[in-house]
C-alpha cells in the first residue's frame, strides 16, 4: 500500500451517487439501507487497497486475527454514514437520535462573541455537526473542505443543501486565500470546522505516536490556530449504529502557542495531544475510523519540506 490517499479515485461516480440519493429520498432510509449490503460487498471485492488498509488498521486495535467479517463491518459502517449524509443534510436531525456531549463548552466560547476552530478527524460523521448546528441557527458554521478531491459527492451534497456552497471554505485554494477566509469567518464569531488528521501531498507533516507507531500529521491546522488566536475545540461525531450518533465537543486550547523559538518542539507537543484524543476515540469506536489507506505511511511519497513559517512572519533560520 504505497499510494498516497489523494491519488485514490473517488468512490462511485455522479450516476451512482445520484441513484443512491433518489433511492434514499423517495424510498426512505430503511429501504435505502438494504442497498448498503451489496454496496459493501462491491467495495470489499473491488477496492483492494482500501480492504487491506482496513485489515491492517483493525489489527492494531482489535484482539486476535482480523476476519473478513470485521473488514466488511468496517466498510459497512462507513457506507452507513455516507448514506446518512443525505438525510442529515436534507432533513436535519429528524429521524436520528443524536446525543451531544460538551455542548456547554462550545456555547461558552461562542457566548464571548469570538470565533472558534473545531478540529475533527476522519472518524464517524462530520455531517452530524452540521445537523446539530440547527440548534444554534444564530451561529455561522463554516467548513473547510477540498471540493476538488470529491467533486461528485460535493455536487450531490450542495444539491441537497444549497446553502452549503456558501458555507464551505475550499481547501483546494492556495494557503493564503484559505487563511484569509478563515480569519474573516473567525472575526465574525463563526465556528470554523476542519479535519486535522490527514496531510495533503504538499503539506509539511510531523510524526506523533498513534496506536503504538509514529504516524504523520499535518502542521498547517496548528499554525493556522496559532495565527488566528481563537480557541480550539475538538469535535467527534461517532456513529453508534442504527440511527444513533454521539457528538462530542472537547475543549482543547484557549490559544495554540507556537513560538518562533523551539517551534518544532511546540508543534510536536500539540500534535501529540491531538493524536492522543484521536486514539481515545479509536478505542471507543474502532469501526468509525475512515482513513482507508496506510495512515502510518502516508508521508512516504511526500517530498521533504522546509520548516514552516507561521503566517505573517518572515522566513528565517
Amino acid at each position: 500500500m504505497t499510494e498516497h490517499w489523494q491519488s485514490r479515485p473517488e468512490g462511485g461516480g455522479r450516476f451512482a451517487l445520484w441513484l443512491i440519493r433518489s433511492i434514499a429520498l423517495y424510498g426512505g432510509r430503511g429501504f435505502a439501507r438494504l442497498f448498503l449490503y451489496p454496496i459493501t460487498l462491491y467495495f470489499y471485492w473491488r477496492r483492494k487497497l482500501e480492504r487491506e488498509a482496513s485489515r491492517d488498521f483493525l489489527a492494531r486495535v482489535l484482539p486476535g486475527r482480523v476476519t473478513a467479517w470485521q473488514v466488511l463491518k468496517h466498510i459497512h459502517c462507513f457506507a452507513s454514514t455516507m448514506l446518512d449524509r443525505v438525510f442529515l443534510l436534507a432533513r436535519g436531525e429528524r429521524g436520528f437520535a443524536i446525543e451531544v456531549e460538551g455542548l456547554d463548552t462550545l456555547t461558552a466560547h461562542l457566548g464571548r462573541g469570538q470565533g472558534v476552530l473545531l478540529f475533527g478527524s476522519h472518524q464517524g460523521s462530520f455531517e452530524a455537526l452540521r445537523a446539530i448546528s440547527t440548534r444554534r441557527p444564530d451561529v455561522n458554521l463554516r467548513v473547510l473542505l477540498d471540493k476538488q478531491k470529491t467533486p461528485a459527492l460535493t455536487e450531490l451534497l450542495e444539491a441537497l443543501a444549497p446553502d452549503i456552497g456558501d458555507k464551505v471554505i475550499d481547501a483546494s485554494q492556495d494557503g493564503a486565500s484559505v487563511a484569509l477566509q478563515m480569519a474573516e469567518a473567525c472575526s465574525q464569531g463563526a465556528m470554523v470546522a476542519m479535519l486535522a488528521d490527514r496531510g495533503r501531498g504538499h503539506e509539511v507533516l510531523r510524526r506523533a505516536d498513534l496506536l503504538g507507531s509514529p504516524a504523520p500529521f499535518p502542521v498547517s491546522p496548528w499554525l493556522l490556530a496559532h495565527t488566528l488566536r481563537v480557541p480550539v475545540v475538538l469535535c467527534f461525531g461517532l456513529y453508534l449504529g442504527g440511527n444513533r450518533y454521539r457528538l462530542v465537543f472537547e475543549a482543547f486550547a484557549e490559544r495554540v502557542e507556537i513560538p518562533r523559538q523551539d517551534r518544532a518542539q511546540a508543534l510536536d507537543a500539540v500534535i501529540a495531544r491531538y493524536a492522543r484524543r484521536v486514539e481515545h476515540y479509536i478505542h471507543e469506536a474502532p469501526y468509525n475510523w475512515f482513513n482507508f489507506y496506510d495512515f502510518w505511511q502516508q508521508d512516504t511519497l511526500v517530498p521533504a519540506q522546509p520548516q514552516p513559517a507561521v503566517l505573517g512572519e518572515r522566513p528565517g533560520p
